[in-house]
């Protein structure tokens, strides 16, 4: 397969450099809006070449493209390239509003062409883990389940915001936390099989003094920092979602995760997790609270040449190792030793889509999942705008069955 890769800023060169190593992909091309940082890409990971825009590389032979772009633009880009007859891998979220996330589902419907959105949720060790005990029974029936997205915009966001987005970064830095719902709702809805049915969100107005979540200011007249959502589950469960963007919270697990079951509790939280188990019967002192944190740990990485102008604050989104939890055996041998990255999620990420591509299967986040995973934060954002109101989150279906590659 040959790849496009649409943006080439701090995040898009941990998949350039993977997919250039992956034994199934024969070329990998780039294009930007600013052309020198296209061209350093080229030279520095020796890539087939670039484009001068989009067009031009929607008008190639690349039968791919990667969008990671900013994540306004995500929607309006998947649906040129499906158009163009091109699969698409889109960075999160997969779009902004329901009718994109809607008209992205039925191209590919369409089309048959496939659709993945880069969600490194699905594939943190918690998820993993947690996923895979609910599909033995182990929890009983879970009823209730939390993911958090906990990310200060000190912590390295506001930087991005500035290397993107010019002189008027802030008018795009007050971007609403519910519209980058996935690293939160994607670890619970990867773990459990069923989906948000309505919301209640509230947002937090904002009292800082940068000038970030100015409503005046922001392109989405945004001025939540902070919003916490409870969701219905088709199941007759429930779900509670954080995106947190003022929080004196500095290091360990920005998404963490928890189920509650019958028979079985999982609780993570920034530096650790437990599992507690429940006996048969009534006696509760033979119970057992287990502490799993070495289970699901990844440790430290290392940034890879040419990551130097990445924020010391986005270390752990841009080098992680693995963990014992995540089966590396299904990865080709030329990723031992690269770089990884979001809790050991990127080579894994950057495998799925070469495999739906080149065996034309769905990927797990394919687009029916992408859409569970998104829509939920899409209709939460328009809650909280109402004060709260309850509202129905429309539903895509399950579309193709799930190949198991996790």
């Amino acid at each position: 397969m040959k790849i496009g890769v649409i943006g080439t800023g701090q995040f898009a060169r941990s998949f350039i450099a993977l997919w250039q190593l992956h034994p199934a992909v024969e070329a990998v091309y780039v294009t930007d809006l600013v052309a020198e940082r296209a061209a350093q890409h080229v030279e520095q990971y020796d890539l087939a070449g670039s484009f001068p825009d989009v067009d031009a590389l929607l008008a190639s032979d690349v039968d791919s493209v990667a969008i990671m772009t900013q994540r306004w633009t995500h929607g309006e880009l998947a649906l040129r390239a499906l158009e163009a007859g091109k699969h698409v891998y889109s960075a999160v979220p997969m779009a902004i509003t329901a009718e994109e996330i809607a008209a992205i589902v039925a191209k590919v419907e369409e089309t048959g062409l496939i659709y993945m959105m880069g969600e490194t949720s699905y594939y943190n060790p918690a998820v993993i883990y947690a996923r895979t005990r609910i599909a033995e029974g182990r929890f009983g029936r879970v009823f209730y389940s939390e993911g958090d997205y906990v990310h200060d915009m000190d912590n390295g966001f506001s930087a991005a915001y500035r290397f993107s987005g010019g002189e008027d970064w802030k008018s795009t830095a007050s971007y609403p936390p519910m519209l980058y719902p996935t690293h939160a709702i994607g670890g619970v809805l990867g773990a459990l099989p069923t989906y948000a049915t309505s919301v209640s969100c509230l947002g937090i107005v904002d009292t800082g003094t940068d000038g970030i979540f100015d409503a005046t200011l922001s392109r989405w007249g945004n001025d939540f920092s902070n919003m916490t959502a409870l969701f219905e589950l088709a199941d007759g469960g429930a779900m509670r979602t954080n995106e947190f963007r003022r929080v004196g919270y500095w290091k360990g697990h920005e998404s963490r995760f928890r189920f509650y079951g019958t028979e079985e509790v999982f609780e993570q939280s920034g530096n650790g997790a437990t599992l507690s188990v429940k006996t048969e019967g009534e006696d509760y002192a033979k119970g057992d609270t287990l502490d799993v944190s070495d289970l699901l740990a990844t440790g430290p990485g290392e940034l890879p040449e040419g990551f130097g102008d990445v924020d010391p604050a986005l270390m752990q989104s841009f080098a992680s190792g693995s963990a014992k939890v995540q089966d590396r055996s299904r990865l080709p041998r030329e990723f031992d030793g690269a770089h990884n990255g979001h809790e050991g999620s990127h080579h894994y990420l950057a495998d799925d889509f070469v495999r739906a591509v080149t065996t034309r299967t769905q990927p797990p986040v394919n687009a029916w999942r992408a859409a569970r995973f998104t829509l939920p934060g899409v209709i939460a954002f328009e809650s909280a705008r109402q004060g709260g109101a309850r509202l129905p989150i429309p539903d895509h279906g399950d579309g193709p069955a799930d190949p198991g590659w996790d």
